[in-house]
């Protein structure tokens, strides 16, 4: 009876072992975590021409004369320069519909964070230049700056000496410094959200 026993304590093991294995290590690859950062960091996120920012896209709209699209375009701008984040003098500067060219100018605010007792925003200056031909919108944003804590330590950057690769990223290109990089961000972003916003006015088909 003990022999029986015994056989089947030293079975019972093997038993279980055979049903349960998570004691076997298994080896995977590691996961590579995406940046948040990403698209901050890309090459061209923050292009320069002749030494200037300037981001630059071409809109296609099929079906769309020049003069359509520059009456689409005119009054997006007009909408623009009188939403609540403009500060003053803001305007659209140039309306030319011989040469179907727009241009306007922005001086809004760039909120970085806003909580209780606490407002941190930047005075974002821009100019957006617009020409229109059939069936396309060549759209620039361009003389970017920033005007920062004006209310208390006054400080005035370009995006060419603030928001550029030399400034805001770090040269392994891994992520962006602490201050000039929050201005990279929420430019690209501000850029995003104009240039497709453009796109989808120009691609509506209703």
């Amino acid at each position: 009876m003990k022999k029986y026993l015994l056989a089947i304590l030293l079975a019972l093991p093997l038993a279980i072992s055979a049903q349960d294995n998570t004691w076997e290590k298994i080896e995977t690859e590691p996961v590579e975590k995406e940046n948040p950062d990403a698209k901050y960091l890309a090459e061209n996120a923050v292009p320069m021409v002749d030494g200037k920012v300037v981001f630059h896209t071409v809109i296609n709209a099929p079906g769309k004369s020049a003069d359509q699209i520059y009456d689409i375009l005119l009054k997006q701008l007009e909408k623009m320069v009188q939403e609540p984040n403009q500060i003053e003098n803001s305007v659209v500067a140039l309306q030319n519909r011989d040469k179907h060219e727009l241009a306007a100018v922005f001086h809004e605010w760039l909120v970085f964070k806003s909580v209780a007792l606490s407002l941190d925003r930047t005075q974002f200056n821009y100019q957006l230049h617009v020409l229109c031909s059939d069936g396309q919108a060549d759209v620039s944003m361009m003389r970017i700056s920033y005007d920062y804590d004006m209310e208390r330590n006054p400080q005035h950057y370009t995006a060419e000496e603030w928001i550029s690769d030399k400034y805001a990223i770090n040269k392994k290109r891994t992520k962006l410094y602490p201050i000039s990089g929050k201005f990279r961000r929420k430019t690209i972003d501000r850029k995003d959200f104009i240039f497709n916003k453009f796109n989808a006015l120009l691609n509506d088909q209703k």
